[in-house]
């Protein structure tokens, strides 16, 4: 519970510069590439989770879609609020990745980028992922692969040192997604330690349709 509060309290903090902090760590490639995989259509309605400052958020909208976009973090809600609440089509929620704010089957596609190394229970957020799709609708997660570095758990509060991707889908199979598809997105996350220690992770995707 410790790493949970620790997290939380990060993320508070660093809120009102995570955009700029979040570019060191991965490109907006990964965002365009998510999108891609889950291959959106204009006025469909998307679930972004653990939506921080609204990386997926903003390529969404973009794109003309619906966006409900939900977050833990009081600081976050208040960044996505001041860029986005005025526009047309967005919302925000508080809520939390086991219980997510939002109605069974509410939505055409959902996305968790960078957020399941850091919750309590993998297995609880990708079963509300399901729960809050559509019939025949998509989820997109990008996380970065099993790793080995210590500072990503004890300076940047990670709950999980990365995962296998082939347990990560075996989760969504057991959640009763219909079609899973996992595999390397092609990009990296990046971060270095207060001594100077460089981690280069690579970052998976797993492609799920209910």
């Amino acid at each position: 519970m410790e790493e949970i509060q620790s997290s939380a309290r990060y993320f508070e903090e660093v809120a009102a510069e995570w955009d700029t902090l979040r570019k060191g760590f991965f490109r907006d490639a990964v965002r365009e590439k998510a999108l891609d995989l889950a291959k959106v259509q204009a006025g469909e309605r998307a679930a972004d989770i653990g939506a921080g400052t609204g990386f997926l958020t903003e390529a969404l909208l973009k794109r003309g879609l619906e966006v409900v976009a939900v977050d833990r973090s009081p600081a976050m809600l208040a960044e996505l609020t001041r860029k986005f609440g005025g526009r047309s089509g967005f919302r925000c929620m508080p809520g939390e990745t086991d219980a997510l704010p939002l109605e069974a089957s509410a939505v055409d596609c959902c996305f968790a980028n960078m957020v399941l190394h850091h919750v309590e229970s993998p297995e609880a957020m990708i079963r509300e992922l399901f729960r809050i799709l559509k019939p025949g609708g998509r989820a997109v997660l990008t996380d970065f692969e099993r790793h080995g570095f210590d500072f990503f758990l004890s300076e940047y509060y990670d709950r999980w040192p990365g995962f296998p991707p082939p347990e990560v889908a075996s989760l969504f199979r057991e959640a009763g997604f219909a079609t899973v598809e996992a595999g390397p997105l092609g990009e990296v996350c990046q971060a270095e330690s207060s001594t100077g220690i460089r981690g280069i992770v690579p970052i998976f995707f797993v492609r799920a349709v209910r």
